[in-house]
């Protein structure tokens, strides 16, 4: 039942129609028997700075934040994180004292998999990241969090690559960072521990690609990590690849839930939430229910 009295939580993007966060958040927001609703909200980047005076005015009481927006909003809020700062991004947004706050809950939904399951020391261990977009950022922050020893980071475009390097510069994280044309890959991925698929190669629908081929992944340590940020097909033919190695294989999903678990807690500020609920809702959205 909405009334007057139910709270506004939401995403903004352009598009957002294709969103998986209402059906995760609005799976939770029941469970818990909350009077609260969560609503995609569709924003054209010319619209933005008019849209968040209007969440304010209407009293939402946080938002998510997806694409285009995510490093636009940035001079729109009063406060940004440190972990956004970071990045330079963010995807999470709560009304603090009347004004807007930001954060990026992204580096907390990667390195939860990874945490829960494969407790280990990563201070021996080398990362080789796939990629240098928005998503490549918060991984590399989060390899960084948990204490890898090297993060190579692999992408395509030479200018982008430069850039993607100085950005860090200013950061401790610059000192365990070393970028790489694509023509290294081959070189790279023999000496990964994890490896981390942040492009959108192999997504839905283009489900018969991989950034890497079989021959490349054929030199990937048995036992290693493979972590596909896609969640659509599962398994996508990168961590078919992998798997083929005796890898350990993680997909996008996990990450998407965990990001969703983290921005709730800030919102509803309460520190337990049904995560089984929000991934079966997933799932089930995504007719994955019958599968492993």
């Amino acid at each position: 039942m909405i009334t007057g009295t139910t709270k506004l939580l939401g995403v903004i993007g352009h598009p957002v129609e294709h969103s998986l966060s209402p059906v995760m958040h609005n799976a939770a927001i029941a469970q818990l028997g909350l009077d609260y609703i969560y609503l995609p909200f569709p924003i054209k980047p010319e619209n933005l700075e008019v849209a968040i005076a209007g969440l304010a005015a209407i009293d939402v009481v946080g938002f998510s934040v997806t694409i285009p927006h995510k490093q636009a909003i940035i001079p729109l809020l009063a406060e940004i994180s440190p972990i956004a700062q970071a990045i330079g991004a963010v995807n999470t947004v709560t009304r603090h004292n009347n004004q807007w706050v930001g954060t990026n809950t992204d580096i907390e939904g990667f390195i939860s998999p990874l945490q829960t399951t494969y407790q280990q020391d990563w201070s021996q261990k080398t990362a080789v990241i796939l990629g240098n977009g928005g998503a490549a950022r918060a991984v590399v922050a989060g390899c960084y969090q948990l204490g890898f020893a090297e993060i190579h980071v692999i992408g395509r475009n030479p200018q982008r690559l430069k850039e993607f390097q100085h950005s860090w510069e200013s950061s401790p994280i610059a000192d365990n960072l070393q970028v790489h044309p694509w023509d290294n890959l081959a070189k790279l991925i023999p000496e990964a521990n994890l490896l981390v698929n942040t492009t959108p190669i192999g997504m839905y629908p283009h489900v018969d690609e991989s950034p890497v081929s079989v021959e490349e992944m054929a030199n990937l340590q048995t036992g290693a990590i493979a972590y596909d940020l896609i969640y659509i097909p599962q398994p996508t033919k990168f961590l078919q690849y992998a798997q083929q190695q005796g890898a350990i294989a993680i997909d996008g999903l996990e990450m998407l839930v965990q990001q969703g678990v983290a921005a709730l807690k800030i919102w509803l500020q309460r520190e337990t939430l049904p995560v089984d609920v929000m991934r079966q809702a997933l799932r089930q959205h995504l007719g994955l229910e019958n599968r492993g």
